[in-house]
């Protein structure tokens, strides 16, 4: 007879998010044995080391993981001791191959069935193989994906051993444009190259772009744009030497780490819960259309209320945010109590180099910039806003202090009336370059 274990709350999957739901949980007062966690994957940092990232600067624990990068929030460290402390039971390196929610039970490879009343969904997501590329010689070794904890650990090995210090990263996203700093620092000769026309396309503006990459160049990095790798050259050890590039060029590597993107994991779940665009379909409390089945974290696509859309992201501080207002709608719903809905204003930002930028808001729209953005400038600072049907939407800022990063995340949350760009470009240099009233330069009046 099969063994069965029943618990209040179970997360299946331990991404980040599912570390954060935790802590919450441990917050709002939790009973020992009351919640479990239960994933296929290995003891892992993303969620035995939540005191290690700073979720409003985004130090994040690939990038410090390999490099010893800096971290720390003051907060504590949630260990496998802490865990222990808390009563939540960590059933992990556990593969479910089947989820009934009809009737609230996961079913293990190994016999045992996991009973839930409450299940909230923190399964992450999953790197694009290169298989699904199109890819050429993808058996090589020294390849590897920056989502998984286990080839990062691999990725760490292979640094201490390889004599030679030469990295090729294929993609020109956040991973790629945080890794490539890092192993620069830590004296590798880094290429980067990617289909793109500029880096971080997805988010950043051409001019904006246009800073970065003359910076990293400055740095010594190689930038390929516009150019697809296709396949690997390798040696007697199946140890890729050389990356190929769809206009016949070759690129000496003895290392390379790949950025092609993430797919949000709902295969368990497919045909139970309502999906859309890509991830599981949730309402303002993250709760999904299946009764108490909650999905968060990278795997939610949840009403954006400041756009009136649905929105899945991918991002540190939304992991937090909503695994923290997720499990406080619970415990709402199990006292009777209502709270408000999600009203998440996007962000994103990085630490590269001596360099600090913040993004909030949407980057759509025509794009305006302020500043000083060349990248031979001894201490360039610059912003951007993106204006869209008379109002400023998002807004971005290079080099901002605190105050002045609060100043653009209000700017973007209020999305002030423009009554010229030309003025909209003048009112961004007085937020870069008065140390009076940063606070209230845009959201103090109409521009």
């Amino acid at each position: 007879m099969a063994e069965e274990k029943s618990f209040k709350y179970v997360i299946s999957g331990a991404d980040i998010s599912a570390g954060y739901a935790a802590r919450e949980f441990a917050r709002q007062g939790l009973k020992h044995g009351e919640l479990a966690i239960i994933s296929n994957e290995p003891a892992s940092n993303k969620i035995f080391g939540l005191g290690d990232i700073d979720i409003e600067t985004n130090t994040n624990l690939s990038k410090n993981y390999i490099c010893g990068g800096p971290g720390g929030t003051g907060e504590e460290s949630q260990s496998h001791q802490w865990y222990k402390d808390k009563g939540i039971e960590l059933i992990l390196s556990t593969e479910i191959i089947k989820a009934d929610l009809s009737t609230k039970s996961f079913f293990s490879t190994g016999g045992t069935i996991f009973k839930y009343q409450t299940l909230i969904v923190a399964t992450g997501s999953t790197c694009v193989r290169l298989s699904e590329c199109g890819f050429q010689d993808t058996n090589a070794k020294n390849i590897f994906y920056l989502r998984d904890i286990k080839d990062v650990d691999q990725l760490a090995l292979t640094m201490e051993t390889k004599k030679k210090r030469t990295v090729v990263v294929i993609g020109g996203g956040y991973r790629g444009f945080e890794v490539s700093a890092s192993l620069t620092v830590n004296n590798y000769e880094v290429t980067m190259v990617f289909p793109e026309p500029w880096i971080m396309h997805w988010l950043f503006s051409a001019e904006i772009a246009s800073f970065y990459e003359g910076y990293y160049a400055n740095k010594g990095i190689k930038i390929i744009k516009s150019t697809k790798a296709t396949g690997f050259s390798t040696n007697s050890n199946g140890e890729v030497t050389e990356v190929k590039l769809d206009d016949g060029r070759t690129l000496e590597a003895d290392m390379v780490l790949l950025d092609g993107g993430g797919r949000p994991m709902t295969s368990l779940f497919r045909g139970q819960v309502v999906e859309e665009k890509g991830g599981l379909k949730t309402d303002g409390f993250f709760k999904t259309s299946v009764s108490n089945v909650y999905a968060i974290g990278d795997v939610a696509t949840f009403p954006m209320k400041l756009y009136g859309d649905m929105r899945r992201v991918e991002h540190v501080n939304h992991a937090f945010k909503s695994a923290e207002h997720a499990v406080k709608a619970i415990k709402a719903a199990e006292e009777g109590r209502l709270i408000q809905e999600y009203d998440y204003l996007p962000f994103y930002n990085s630490r590269a180099f001596d360099l600090s930028w913040q993004f909030y808001g949407d980057n759509v729209g025509q794009s305006v910039l302020f500043g000083d953005n060349d990248p031979k400038s001894p201490k360039a600072k610059f912003g951007t806003y993106w204006v869209k049907d008379g109002k400023v939407v998002g807004s971005f800022l290079e080099g901002g202090v605190v105050e002045e990063n609060n100043a653009i995340a209000r700017v973007a949350r209020t999305q002030p009336s423009v009554g010229s760009l030309e003025v909209l470009s003048n009112v961004g240099e007085l937020l870069i370059g008065s140390r009076v009233n940063r606070n209230r330069v845009l959201v103090s009046c109409h521009i």
